[in-house]
């Protein structure tokens, strides 16, 4: 980023060379993709081994069960028994998330002296630096990942081989790319082309999406802790060996960060469904029979549950409300740039939550269980009305405190056309 923001001197340029962009990018892809698969490899492996002392099946085994790990946080699927389990576990996409955006980072960060400098890029030169990295690093990903479903597609699994490319797609575009345009210092010129309430609404959006993923969480962790001796009771009737109930442990924590979101749209008022014909939301639990996993000890009693839970409903809209009252304090904008800045960052922030809540519920199991989680057309509508009025009402009280101020300065007017001079 250095490099791209400040014009070296041309003894300088010849004597370091930026290495090549195509060496850089397509590497930093391929490793972004090995980094957590080698890891869920290992632990298949010590999985393999930690069951049974490795009296029954190979080594391999246990790596072709972390590959369909693997390729399970990047929307695969697998057949567990003859069915289909399509659900995300998000806990591993988001491993793989993180790695996309630390290589993407340092990716961005490394081609930054390649293409036009800042002064050539602001004269509206055309810069292809970023849009080409991105396009290296998604195909040498992508190249990772159909190996891997390629190999894995012997066992009676069936990875989704489409699926996988259509979710490297989605973090290549939400990920990778912009950690390559910030890390190459392409984001901070281009966001200087857009208005301040533009990038005002932004931070807004971004400061109310986290704080609402946030509080989701710790909703479900609450949940989960109060409810931990159940789900002790339930690890307990699959007997598992220490070593086992290690790694069970490990795969309800994959699925932690979905069980937030249901939280989340438990708290936007739809809920979510855990099997067919069943319904969790403040208003009503209607639940019938349910696997054996500890995650649903923190599912609510079966009938109306008391009022108290229903006035949670109220902290959608009061942590938009403090996010964007935090956010546009202290910019430099008018009051009705702020009203637009906070309602269109909580408008955007509902619609991310959506968006996230859509890809943490899928089939996870036959029958009944064919369907499990939030109902996404009510959240996307409760989600934009919760986070768009709450941010709303937020940055209303700075656009007051903004109204007044611009009349307490404006010049008064002068004498009218029709009052009489003095003397």
């Amino acid at each position: 980023m250095t490099s791209l923001l400040t014009r070296p001197d041309h003894a300088r340029t010849e004597a370091v060379r930026p290495r090549p962009l195509v060496l850089i990018a397509t590497l930093g892809g391929a490793l972004a993709a090995l980094g957590p698969l080698v890891v869920l490899l290992s632990i298949g492996v010590i999985g393999w081994f930690a069951s049974d002392a490795g009296v029954h099946g190979a080594p391999r085994d246990g790596m072709r069960v972390g590959a369909l790990a693997w390729l399970a946080g990047h929307g695969s699927g697998v057949t567990v028994l003859g069915a289909r389990v399509t659900i995300v576990p998000l806990g591993i996409t988001a491993i793989a998330a993180w790695s996309v955006w630390r290589l993407g980072h340092r990716v961005g960060d490394s081609v930054s002296g390649h293409g036009p400098d800042a002064d050539r890029i602001s004269d509206g030169e055309r810069d292809f630096t970023v849009p080409t990295a991105v396009a290296l690093f998604f195909a040498s990903y992508a190249v990772v990942a159909v190996v891997v479903a390629t190999l894995a597609a012997g066992s009676t699994a069936d990875p989704s081989l489409p699926r996988v490319l259509g979710w490297t797609v989605l973090l290549t575009a939400f990920v990778a790319a912009p950690a390559i345009a910030i890390g190459s210092g392409r984001a901070a010129i281009w966001a200087a082309f857009l208005p301040a309430s533009v990038r005002a609404g932004a931070a807004v959006a971004g400061s109310v999406l986290a704080r609402l993923l946030a509080v989701s969480a710790v909703l479900f962790l609450v949940s989960f802790a109060v409810s931990f001796g159940e789900a002790a009771t339930m690890t307990s009737r699959l007997h598992l060996s220490p070593s086992e109930a290690g790694l069970y442990a490990l795969v309800n924590a994959a699925y932690a960060p979905n069980a937030a979101l249901f939280a989340g749209s438990w708290l936007l008022g739809p809920g979510f469904a855990v099997g067919g014909a069943t319904l969790v939301s403040p208003g009503a639990v209607v639940l019938g029979p349910l696997p054996v996993v500890p995650l649903f000890a923190a599912l609510p009693a079966v009938g109306t549950p008391p009022g108290w839970m229903g006035g949670l409903m109220v902290l959608p809209p009061l942590v938009a409300a403090v996010s964007a009252h935090r956010v546009l304090r202290g910019r430099p904008l008018t009051w009705d740039r702020i009203a637009l800045a906070g309602c269109g960052g909580g408008l955007a922030a509902g619609v991310g939550f959506a968006l996230l809540a859509s890809l943490s519920g899928g089939a996870a199991g036959p029958g009944r269980m064919r369907f499990v989680g939030p109902f996404t057309r009510d959240v996307l509508v409760h989600s934009v009305t919760a986070c768009g009025i709450g941010a709303l009402l937020g940055a209303s009280v700075l656009a007051l405190f903004a109204w007044r101020t611009a009349r307490s300065v404006a010049p008064e007017e002068g004498p009218g056309p029709d009052t009489p001079a003095e003397d």
